[in-house]
């Protein structure tokens, strides 16, 4: 094996940590703040709270 696939193999190919807790980000948005108000607060960007956030089906309707 060579590479990623060597690595994979001994366990140490795991990518990169989660800089934020999506529990945190979704207890926030329960306090009504706002995902430029959590992201602020937890020194990420706004699109990485997006990602955790729930998601609504307005297209649909």
């Amino acid at each position: 094996m060579e590479g990623i696939a060597a690595a994979k193999a001994r366990d140490v190919y795991r990518g990169r940590k989660p800089k934020i807790d999506p529990d945190e980000v979704r207890r926030l948005h329960k306090e009504k703040l706002s995902p430029s108000a959590i992201a602020k607060r937890l020194g990420s960007a706004r699109s990485s709270v997006y990602r955790f956030l729930p998601t609504t089906d307005q297209a649909s309707s």
